[in-house]
């Protein structure tokens, strides 16, 4: 089982907000482990057929990629993102089905970790290269505050997945 913690070794701002967002990420990855290649790629809400845990990882993943990369740094938009349009608003959900569980994990890891050195090379205050949609401009506080919410949220979704999936509970 991943190990994960939500206290701090020590308490300054940009410790506490790193480890809540380490824990809301190692939460999410928690929640898949030992979930066979099939039941990754269940859809079991009528409702929302793109709800799997793949689905769900890629869009952790392509949403700190989004916040960090193209909105804080000022990056070009890339990947599965570039295709969403109103009629198909979460690409990088419905292409996951297509890629295996334990890859996605590990992009999302490996992604993490670039994500981490990112935060540390930046003061709190660091003001984003681009501008949300009312034309104002967040600070990386707020982007890791807003992946807390973001992760924690979609952790609610896996959980409810895996256990309609295959009946696991917990983690």
């Amino acid at each position: 089982m991943t190990q994960r913690t939500d206290t701090p070794p020590t308490w300054d701002e940009r410790t506490q907000l790193v480890i809540f967002l380490d824990y809301a990420r190692d939460t999410a990855r928690a929640k898949c482990e030992g979930v066979s290649a099939e039941d990754a790629r269940k859809a079991p809400l009528p409702g929302s057929p793109l709800m799997t845990l793949c689905g769900l990882i890629s869009h952790l993943r392509w949403v700190e990629y989004y916040w960090f990369q193209v909105m804080f740094l000022g990056e070009e938009l890339a990947g599965p993102l570039t295709g969403a349009t109103d009629d198909d608003p979460d690409p990088e959900m419905r292409t996951a089905v297509d890629i295996p569980l334990p890859r996605l994990l590990a992009e999302y890891e490996e992604q993490s970790a670039r994500y981490r050195r990112l935060v540390s090379d930046h003061d709190l205050d660091s003001t984003a290269k681009r501008s949300i949609s009312d034309g104002r401009k967040v600070d990386l506080r707020w982007v890791i505050l807003h992946l807390i919410e973001e992760t924690s949220r979609h952790n609610g979704h896996l959980d409810v997945v895996r256990e309609l999936v295959d009946g696991r509970t917990g983690a």
